[in-house]
């Protein structure tokens, strides 16, 4: 153990040692080093390697943050990233806008993959007897709360779809207004879903629909103006066929 944390200093004398101390740094070119974490919190998910000090370095940057942190949970899809932000201003904890602000923010910064799946705001972080973080104490996010006002489905359409995407995000229910990726989506799980649609509701209705739709009512119109499509397509190629016959 003592071989493995007090190493060879590279920089020093033969024979001189630093002590690794597990902290992620990056050195920028003034001679400033740049805190970004620690590597024992590296993730993996879904194939993609993740440090979380990164995430956690960029929502620094927003002005709005006083403190966070971000953890990998397990969730009913797998594992999810979770952002836990103390605001600068208190009143921010309850404001739909905040979150939604946080995310653009970082989805400027970092690949999709390492947006957080839900942000939680807290009054201040759970600390242990002795002021360190206390990771077990942070709440477990359940997807469900953080879905909008639920909008029931109105056309036959909209109802199979979100019952697809209930069944494939494992949620009871999925309403017009809820949004693919806030609820616990992710890449694989499009997939699932433009393959389901597909092979249920006849519809060919493109993967970068999922990503592209801010709802599952926009994703539903999406399909119903695909659908109106290939109908037209078929009355069409029937007149042509009549015309056919009549000759």
């Amino acid at each position: 153990l003592t071989a493995e944390r007090f190493v060879p200093d590279p920089f020093g004398k033969p024979g001189s040692r630093v002590y690794r101390s597990g902290d992620l740094t990056r050195g920028r070119p003034d001679g400033v080093v740049d805190y970004l974490g620690r590597v024992d919190h590296q993730v993996k998910i879904r194939g993609f390697r993740i440090e979380l000090g990164e995430i956690e370095a960029r929502l620094r940057e927003q002005d709005s943050v006083g403190e966070t942190v971000v953890v990998a949970q397990e969730g009913p899809t797998g594992k999810q990233l979770v952002a836990y932000v103390v605001p600068a201003d208190p009143a921010l904890i309850n404001e739909v806008e905040f979150r939604d602000a946080l995310r653009r923010a970082l989805k400027t910064r970092l690949p999709d993959y390492m947006v957080p799946t839900h942000f939680m705001f807290l009054a201040h972080m759970p600390l242990t007897p002795n002021g360190k973080l206390d990771r077990k104490g942070l709440p477990v996010p359940d997807a469900s709360q953080l879905q909008q006002h639920y909008v029931a489905p109105e056309t036959e359409l909209e109802q199979q779809i979100a019952a697809i995407w209930a069944d494939v995000l494992c949620l009871p229910q999925v309403g017009l207004n809820d949004n693919f990726f806030e609820v616990g989506g992710h890449s694989l799980l499009a997939i699932q879903i433009t393959s389901r649609v597909q092979a249920e509701l006849g519809l060919e209705v493109p993967l970068v629909e999922v990503f592209q739709t801010d709802s599952l009512r926009t994703y539903a119109q999406a399909a119903a103006q695909l659908r109106a499509g290939t109908a037209e397509d078929f009355d069409d190629l029937r007149d042509f066929l009549s015309e056919l016959e009549a000759i």
